[in-house]
């Protein structure tokens, strides 16, 4: 329930977003937005839950979250992809107690009940006893998820049952997801588990980071810029893009500065580079061609990392390619999943630096991410303040001074340099807008079957395995 002091607020930052560009400080730390947010953001949008690289078996699965609902996400025995409420129907007991693993069925704990990997309820002890002829197995199945599908292997699912499609929901931004997402003809894989930690910090803050601040980067990560693995040019971001979409998208393309040149298409291996320039446009291309540094956020709570970097001061720079997850578990905190993915079909020598790269910079013990986190800390514990709350936040970078750059040959807004807050103001409208719209979650069971939405962006089906 959106209270009428939250309502005004919202109402005056969504003006004051689009008119001053600045922002409530409310917005960050407080009980009642959290709340708001799980029911008009999480209970809406398309929220990414995994990569179906993930689960390539049948029997397959991960558990994932979109917001408090936690969910199974599962390759079942026919090699459909599905989404099931981790929830018993008896009594709402967790059928599925591990992360992830293996199983044709999942059984409750508590009574008893058993699901198979269809969601289909198929065993019940006791049943003929228990229940006699009244109870009807079909109608008591694992609740699906309402809607699922896949876009280029991210799997994603929204609570809506009535929601756009995902094709929709990206819009423009699947020009941009193609170009990390869809350069090799074998795909995709994640390696290893996702790393994951929590965080004392709001999870707007890590998806407004990614999203367009590459301003911060000279300062926060001043340490890595003296250990040689960040630009020293304070104004390397110049030479990049800013660009963000509709419904809260966005991103930032960064170059390398005069004098500092670096091998094209990030050195990405030869038989890679063969296959991008198979199966990119040549507008992606050409962006794609002289950049080192590629940071996005997919609205809400899903951002890209691709770049070049070493993973020390002595080696040359890798390119690496990571997806975070920003998973709210309250106003101040935050459960960070962080992905490291690499082409399934880049020579062995390629993947390992790449991945050695990656867990040196943005792993859990990264010397970014850890700058990072602590800036996340301090912003949320500062801006729980009750005086702290009644302030505004400063969006108005490049005002005055950026126009639109009529030459981009992508999709979307997109200004000439990436020190600039357009992004952030894009994703925080869009967030705004969503808060005051007063459509709430549809209630009931959905018609849905849970199973993944098929479309020409889906992977391929796997073989038949012997059941777990």
């Amino acid at each position: 329930m959106l209270s009428n002091e939250l309502r005004q607020t919202l109402q005056k930052g969504l003006h004051d977003v689009k008119s001053d560009w600045t922002v409530p400080a409310s917005i960050i730390n407080d009980p009642e937005v959290h709340d708001v947010e799980r029911e008009r953001v999480f209970g809406h949008a398309w929220v990414f839950l995994a990569h179906e690289s993930e689960i390539p078996e049948r029997g397959d699965y991960v558990v994932r979250y979109i917001s408090e609902d936690q969910f199974i996400v599962c390759r079942d025995e026919d090699g459909e992809i599905r989404g099931h409420l981790n929830a018993c129907r008896h009594r709402g007991m967790q059928v599925c107690r591990a992360e992830m693993g293996n199983a044709s069925h999942f059984r409750c704990p508590y009574h008893g009940w058993t699901y198979s990997n269809t969601g289909s309820l198929v065993g019940v002890p006791a049943g003929k006893d228990a229940y006699g002829n009244q109870l009807k197995k079909s109608d008591w199945n694992l609740r699906p998820m309402p809607n699922l599908a896949t876009y280029k292997g991210l799997i994603f699912g929204s609570l809506d049952p009535n929601a756009d499609s995902l094709e929709d929901y990206l819009g423009d931004m699947k020009f941009y997801l193609d170009i990390v997402l869809d350069r090799s003809d074998a795909g995709l894989q994640v390696v290893g588990a996702p790393q994951r930690w929590v965080v004392d910090a709001n999870w707007k803050l890590g998806a407004d980071n990614f999203v367009g601040d590459a301003y911060h980067t000279m300062m926060t990560h001043r340490s890595m810029v003296e250990l040689g693995l960040a630009p020293p040019d304070p104004q390397f971001a110049l030479y990049g893009e800013h660009v963000h979409t509709e419904h809260g998208h966005g991103l930032g393309i960064i170059g390398p500065p005069p004098g500092m040149p670096l091998p094209e298409f990030m050195g990405m291996p030869e038989n890679i580079v063969e296959e991008l320039g198979r199966r990119l446009t040549p507008e992606q291309v050409e962006i794609f061609r002289p950049n080192a540094f590629i940071h996005g956020t997919v609205f809400p709570n899903l951002s890209i990392g691709n770049f070049l970097m070493a993973k020390d001061h002595l080696s040359p720079p890798t390119p690496f390619l990571t997806l975070r997850l920003w998973h709210p578990l309250g106003p101040d905190k935050m459960e960070v999943m962080s992905f490291f993915l690499v082409e399934k079909d880049a020579p062995d020598w390629f993947k390992d630096e790449s991945y050695k790269a990656y867990l040196r910079t943005f792993g859990i013990s990264g010397a970014f991410e850890q700058d990072d986190a602590e800036n996340w800390r301090s912003i949320t514990r500062v801006l729980g303040g009750q005086f702290a709350k009644t302030g505004e936040l400063n969006y108005q970078m490049g005002r005055g001074v950026l126009e639109p750059d009529p030459n981009w040959p992508g999709p979307g807004e997109a200004y000439p340099l990436d020190y600039a807050e357009a992004n952030q103001r894009n994703f925080l409208e869009y967030w705004m807008q969503l808060m005051l719209a007063d459509t709430p979650l549809h209630a009931g069971n959905s018609n849905g079957n849970g199973k993944v939405e098929t479309s020409a962006a889906a992977g391929p089906k796997t073989p038949a395995k012997a059941e777990a």
